[in-house]
């Protein structure tokens, strides 16, 4: 019996390993050399901040990747299922809209218009009846693959990322694999009609977020650990830089509180397996080859991260459990609250901040 098992054994291992050779893989990867994860000690110490959080709508809804408050407190969500959906006092939830994609980042307008970066449908405006406009599907003749999250100026000027030109959302792991940079900031001009690329060949281009005086946007780059700084004003407009490099987790949404802070949502810390097969281009061409299940798969566990606006961490939150927030994908600092929302959760967090 245990000759026949063995022999078994054999048969599917020669078996996966013909069918890893004659596959061919579906990204080009390029190696990659991270730098090591920093440690998790001082303002980064593991605590149970994000377990006192509130929950919203638990066990009723799935995939609150983002979340958005408008001026009667009501709480709005884009979901899996493509609906956007809002939680009203009682807790009770009902649809708000089905933009029949997937919703993700979000904000409201100086209008009361629900901006929404759509992953399949584009930039979107929803009035608030429900009712949608597409506002961009494309910028220099390349159309949007991911569009991911925004941010709204003063001017009506809407922020905002194309994650990736060459995969789309159910693919995000595919995008981190090849190491390319398929990403672009974008600003769509609401009174043209127009929309500008600011930045190009970014690594997963995510969240966006413009400072306190509007004067730079920053944008994620989420499969390299950092976030980039675009300059709209002054002596350096047009130019970027690294706002800050080497964070300790993969960053997500970014929001900026108009006062100086940035909330950074980092849905997973940083995995020591990936950063090693990123120096592996071969081994990750096998892994994409691979049934899902078997991919590299996020830690349970919730953080998030603040920073000022010369990109240095002033806090960090943490479920280590990740039992009540975890996968977070965005931070909404909106008065006296964080609202947390997440790509594969059944709640929205909201804590008070003090």
């Amino acid at each position: 019996m245990l000759k026949k098992l063995l022999a078994l054994v054999v048969v599917l291992l020669a078996a996966a390993a013909g069918y890893l050779a004659i596959t061919p893989s579906p990204i080009d990867p390029l190696p990659w050399d991270a730098a090591p994860a920093p440690a998790m000690t001082g303002l980064l110490e593991p605590n149970d901040t994000l377990m006192k959080a509130e929950l919203l709508a638990r066990g009723k809804i799935h995939g609150p990747e983002d979340t958005a408050v408008d001026a009667e407190g009501r709480v709005y969500a884009g979901l899996q299922d493509g609906r956007i959906v809002r939680v009203l006092a009682d807790d009770s939830v009902e649809t708000f809209a089905d933009t029949g994609g997937r919703p993700l980042g979000m904000d409201f307008d100086a209008d009361g218009k629900l901006i929404v970066a759509d992953a399949y449908k584009g930039l979107l405006s929803v009035d608030k009846a429900g009712k949608i406009k597409v506002l961009s599907t494309e910028a220099d003749g390349l159309p949007f693959a991911f569009t991911d999250d925004l941010d709204i100026a003063s001017d009506g000027t809407i922020y905002f990322s194309d994650a990736s030109s060459r995969f789309q959302q159910p693919d995000y792991l595919l995008d981190l694999l090849e190491a390319r940079p398929h990403g672009r900031l974008l600003a769509y001009d609401p009174a043209t009609g127009q929309t500008r690329v600011l930045l190009k060949d970014l690594y997963f281009a995510n969240g966006v977020a413009l400072s306190a005086a509007e004067d730079f946007v920053l944008v994620n780059e989420t499969y390299r650990y950092r976030i980039t700084r675009y300059w709209l004003k002054g002596d350096k407009a047009g130019q970027h830089d690294i706002f800050i490099d080497n964070l300790p987790g993969l960053p997500d949404n970014l929001q900026g509180d108009r006062k100086g802070t940035f909330w950074v949502a980092l849905p997973s810390p940083r995995k020591a397996d990936a950063d090693f097969l990123h120096r592996h281009p071969w081994l990750k061409a096998q892994i994409a080859k691979l049934p899902r299940f078997l991919w590299p798969k996020p830690l349970d566990y919730g953080l998030v991260i603040a920073l000022n606006e010369q990109g240095e961490i002033l806090r960090s939150l943490h479920d280590t459990s990740g039992s009540h927030l975890r996968l977070i994908t965005s931070v909404k600092p909106v008065g006296d609250y964080l609202y947390f929302g997440s790509l594969d959760n059944d709640r929205i967090g909201r804590l008070e901040l003090h």
